[in-house]
């Protein structure tokens, strides 16, 4: 939640300036946007063809009478592609359960957005020794009752709650560990060639000063950047890392 409309399309103007000489390949800079610059950034996201639009949430009901919320097929008109879900955010402040995303997950396969589902576990559940566990039941109640074909669409991100805004990063070896744990967890529910498809960020304060390490892990594919990338330049440097 920042930026006004001007400063927003702003810092997205600024965003896509730089980065689309930076993206190569398949690589891919999902940006996505509070509800109200949706619209305007997919218009100047146009025809720059590595770079897409997601929105932060969506509600699970198709319309109705829920009031201040967003559709997935309203999402979906204005042209993004993505969605983020479950982002610790959204489960700590919202009450957002793994049932209720499960609910929104569908919702927004149907209209062919492609989510982002966030997992991730707290200082208490990381001190504990039951991280693991944790994560796996995410898994479990939010995306594993999708069939392989629709889990395809499906993005990953792990989000350690405890290094998000505090200032602590999980360590390279940390992240590393938990995302094997992901890749094997999906290949045990489907199949090997799922989970080396599938695409797992990180994210937890990922910065220009660590991105480098982290991204060079086995398992994390990119990353879920939060406080970076309200600045044009230090998000350019994160992209940037992936061409170095």
């Amino acid at each position: 939640m920042n930026k006004t409309y001007e400063e927003g399309l702003s810092l997205f103007s600024e965003v896509v300036n730089m980065v689309k000489d930076e993206v190569r390949g398949n690589q891919e800079v999902i940006v996505c946007t509070p509800f109200i610059h949706l619209s305007s950034v997919a218009k100047l996201s146009q025809g720059v063809s590595n770079v897409k639009i997601g929105s932060q949430n969506i509600h699970q009901a198709e319309s109705g009478a829920y009031t201040g919320e967003i559709s997935a097929s309203q999402v979906k008109s204005v042209g993004a592609e993505y969605t983020i879900l479950g982002h610790s955010e959204r489960r700590a402040y919202f009450g957002e359960t793994d049932e209720l995303l499960a609910e929104k997950v569908n919702a927004a396969l149907k209209y062919d957005l492609k989510p982002i589902f966030c997992i991730g576990e707290t200082k208490e559940e990381r001190e504990s020794g039951k991280f693991f566990d944790i994560i796996k039941n995410q898994l479990d109640r939010g995306v594993f009752h999708l069939s392989k074909e629709a889990f395809a669409n499906i993005v990953l991100a792990y989000e350690p709650v405890w290094a998000i805004g505090t200032g602590l990063t999980a360590s390279p070896e940390q992240a590393q560990e938990v995302h094997a744990f992901i890749r094997q967890a999906i290949a045990d529910k489907y199949d090997a060639e799922t989970a080396e498809s599938t695409t797992i960020l990180y994210g937890g304060s990922c910065n220009p000063s660590n991105a480098a390490t982290l991204f060079a892990q086995q398992d994390i594919d990119g990353g879920l950047i939060g406080g970076a990338s309200l600045k044009s330049r230090d998000f350019l440097e994160i992209v940037k890392v992936f061409n170095a």
